[in-house]
């Protein structure tokens, strides 16, 4: 369902993110149902904007740096797959890959396979 295009092949490079911010991929979601289902361009978008899963590109310096916040370490580092609040952050393109800046807190749960998990 998904695939990581993660800043490979982009004409400006993805922005660090500064601060408590993690920079999360937005994985491309397939043009197929699993059943060969063409999906509608509406319906992609609006599952884009509405995103819950992605892939932690780069983490901002003081990412879970404040021990009373976070007493027992990070919820997830660079290369993990996360579950992240639908409709937060800071949506941007880079190419033609989407992107966000989220806060630190706002990751839920740490993923090992993204495939499957889809907002209702």
């Amino acid at each position: 369902m998904y695939k990581a295009n993660v800043a490979e092949n982009l004409e400006t490079s993805p922005p660090e993110p500064k601060g408590y911010k993690l920079l999360i991929a937005i994985p491309e979601l397939q043009e197929k149902t699993a059943g060969g289902v063409i999906l509608p361009d509406e319906l992609k978008d609006r599952e884009h904007t509405a995103c819950i899963v992605g892939y932690v590109s780069a983490v901002g310096s003081d990412c879970y740096k404040d021990e009373d916040k976070f007493p027992s370490g990070p919820y997830c580092k660079e290369g993990d797959w996360v579950i992240f609040r639908s409709y937060s952050g800071i949506r941007l393109k880079v190419g033609s890959q989407e992107f966000r800046l989220i806060n630190d807190d706002t990751v839920e749960a740490v993923v090992d396979d993204p495939r499957g998990y889809i907002r209702v």
